[in-house]
């Protein structure tokens, strides 16, 4: 019974008590030693302490003891969207498009939100009452002639995504036609050029109202005292005098209306010969054979090397002969050269711009040397040399079109030298001005000049020595022009 008259005493007191808000914490631990009398005071108010004390501690331990470590790994939010752009423009209304973030968290995406901003403010205002998840989204009621700045965030239950920003202003004013480029088929694929040639490329494109036509080189505007563009209100003309070899590259082009663009890019080479090639060795000689070994051009001209084209000249003569017109390696062996002349040689480096300027000469000479040599048989039975032919590589099986000269081709060996024989239909073919048999080095070819239908049918080569024989057979058809 007394306890509640003290309380009532001290009713007054909350408005100090209220003033002093963090004094309760401190004050129980120095008023419980300090005096009896105001003990009925803090017991009053130390009795409900001791039931909201308990529980207290152990929630404020575990409240915050599971946010922070969820929180941390999981309270990522998305990434921002990609590729935004402008659709549609029209008197009152912009149309953007977008695409989804690449990581939207574990919880997932709740929508998008859309912000605009006037030009000139740096107050952003929310176009959408609520997070949706269309990745296509129309802001209404825009005033005409206004220039705003849009961007997008994508939203989750982590928090908001850095914002994605369109990087122009938009003019709210109506685009009658999208702009669109329109790029001539010979541009999609590399285009090619020598050194000092003129560069002339119209590029058409469309959109109304007129386009605003950016051209760049490696995100940099171009140099107009050397590449000259000229606009009109449909195409574009890139203009270079004269090309040089630092014109390569990958240019870009956008066309835009308000925001909304299409762009497209020329890969422009610019080529010039190739420089000779390196490091030329005469690296053998024997009999009537020369071998020989370079290493590719420093400076291929801006383009792949296809070839080599090896020459000779004796020193009689003094004139220069192709021996090779393109060798694909980088080294080569020249047969059938005269016995008692001396040679030099040279090599030349060739690229689809033509061949090199300079050619690559041997330093030293190449004397082929008359020798007596006495045949001495050798002790290996002459039988052990001696083999029946055999096929190595075989015919293989042909189409071809109506008018169209064609090869069939396979490769033989054996000792002595077989005899060739082509059939077709297992009949012998004699001297015929449609067909020319030819064998080189083991390759055996029948040219078949200008067939027609009746020309098909199976092609057999037959090889024949004192050993044995071998044949191979293919089937040739033939086809009417289409």
């Amino acid at each position: 019974k007394k306890d509640p008259v003290p309380a009532p005493k001290e009713e007054p007191a909350p408005a100090p008590a209220a003033e002093e808000p963090p004094a309760p914490e401190h004050p129980p631990a120095t008023e419980q030693p300090t005096a009896d009398e105001p003990a009925p005071v803090p017991t009053a108010e130390a009795t409900p302490a001791p039931e909201e004390g308990p529980p207290a501690p152990p929630a404020e331990p575990q409240a915050p003891a599971p946010e922070p470590k969820p929180e941390k790994p999981k309270a990522e939010p998305p990434s921002s969207p990609l590729s935004l752009a402008v659709e549609e423009v029209s008197e009152n209304s912009v149309t953007l498009t977008w695409k989804a973030p690449e990581q939207t968290g574990q919880s997932g995406l709740d929508g998008y939100v859309v912000e605009i901003c006037k030009d000139g403010s740096t107050d952003w205002t929310v176009a959408n009452e609520e997070p949706f998840l269309s990745t296509r989204y129309t802001i209404q009621d825009l005033g005409s002639g206004d220039k705003i700045h849009v961007r997008v965030k994508a939203v989750s239950a982590s928090g908001a995504s850095v914002p994605a920003t369109l990087a122009q202003p938009v003019l709210i004013r109506e685009i009658l036609q999208l702009p669109r480029i329109r790029m001539p088929r010979h541009l999609r694929q590399t285009y090619v050029r020598h050194v000092g040639d003129a560069v002339n490329m119209m590029i058409p494109f469309q959109g109304k109202p007129q386009p605003e036509v950016i051209w760049t080189k490696g995100d940099q505007p171009l140099d107009t005292s050397h590449i000259n563009i000229r606009n009109t209100e449909k195409d574009t003309i890139f203009y270079i005098r004269k090309a040089q070899r630092s014109d390569s590259g990958k240019y870009e082009l956008a066309v835009r209306i308000n925001g909304a663009e299409d762009k497209a890019t020329l890969d422009i080479r610019v080529i010039e010969p190739p420089g000779p090639p390196q490091n030329l060795k005469l690296v053998d000689v024997w009999g009537f054979n020369v071998a020989l070994e370079w290493t590719p051009p420093v400076d291929n001209g801006n383009s792949e090397i296809k070839g080599y084209m090896v020459q000779k000249s004796d020193k009689k003569s003094g004139k220069w002969f192709t021996a090779l017109e393109r060798c694909t390696r980088t080294s080569c062996t020249i047969s059938d050269l005269i016995i008692g002349n001396t040679y030099s040689f040279r090599v030349f480096a060739e690229n689809a711009c033509g061949l090199s300027e300079k050619a690559a000469v041997t330093s030293g000479v190449a004397h082929i040397k008359k020798t007596k040599t006495a045949y001495q048989p050798e002790k290996i039975p002459q039988r052990d040399m001696m083999e029946p032919p055999k096929f190595t590589q075989p015919l293989t099986d042909r189409t071809t079109t109506r008018g169209y000269s064609t090869h069939l081709f396979c490769c033989v060996r054996g000792f002595p030298q077989p005899k060739i024989i082509w059939m077709k239909n297992q009949m012998e073919i004699r001297e015929d001005p449609k067909y020319i048999a030819m064998i080189e080095q083991g390759v055996c070819s029948l040219e078949i000049r200008k067939p027609s239908p009746f020309d098909g049918g199976i092609y057999t080569c037959k090889a024949v020595n004192p050993l044995g024989e071998a044949s191979v057979d293919c089937k040739l058809d033939v086809k009417g022009k289409i």
